[in-house]
């Protein structure tokens, strides 16, 4: 086909909305080296991108944006393999030695249920735990503090309000350790108390979880 036709022949075919949304994923994409629940995103655009280039090949003359979804479906593979490699090391490696890995999921008690301590918990009492968590907006204008309350999501962090007992953290560094309020997660390494009297703190009722921090990330 001569080129003026050709240029002519592209005026009525359209650009993938798919070449486009999955070039656009490949570039969000980034932000899965971060955090390990984005790399739903890479993984997104390596199948949009995939996806997109096959109906373009099947319809090539009503579509065009082969090259756009596959600089997508690239971008997006390779940031999700690096993506994952990076999280699984960084799983591995992050816990100090002499730590057992806990996480919020096991200290929380079923919805439906009283808001106290599954009994399995209660194993975990005088043991050195490592835990990662968000450091409760309470102590936000406070500068750095030595005691505050952690909590195991975002949603809880940011928005404040009294999280569910089993869903808090008391948190007590030593003397050396200082954290200020901030929207990082915190890595946490010490002794883990469970106790039945609760004492309120920045402001909250107080839970059943006591952290004796030494190790702060």
């Amino acid at each position: 086909m001569p080129r003026d036709q050709e240029k002519d022949f592209d005026k009525y075919r359209a650009l993938s909305s798919a070449a486009v949304v999955a070039f656009v994923l490949g570039l969000v994409s980034l932000i899965a080296l971060l955090f390990a629940s984005m790399l739903v995103i890479p993984a997104a655009g390596l199948i949009l991108g995939t996806l997109a280039i096959r109906k373009i090949r099947r319809y090539p003359n009503e579509l065009t944006g082969i090259p756009l979804a596959f600089l997508g479906a690239v971008m997006s593979g390779l940031l999700l393999v690096s993506g994952s490699v990076l999280h699984a090391v960084v799983y591995v490696t992050e816990v100090p030695t002499g730590y057992e890995r806990i996480s919020f999921f096991q200290l929380r008690s079923e919805k439906r249920s009283r808001d106290i301590p599954p009994s399995s918990v209660k194993e975990l009492d005088g043991k050195r735990v490592f835990v990662k968590g968000y450091v409760h907006p309470s102590v936000d204008g406070l500068g750095p503090v030595n005691e505050f309350v952690l909590v195991g999501d975002m949603k809880t962090c940011c928005f404040g309000g009294q999280p569910r007992l089993t869903e808090m953290i008391n948190v007590m560094l030593s003397d050396r350790l200082r954290v200020a309020f901030s929207y990082k997660k915190r890595k946490l390494g010490g002794i883990l108390r469970v106790e039945e009297a609760m004492k309120p703190q920045s402001g909250l009722q107080g839970g059943y979880y006591v952290l004796h921090a030494d190790f702060l990330q």
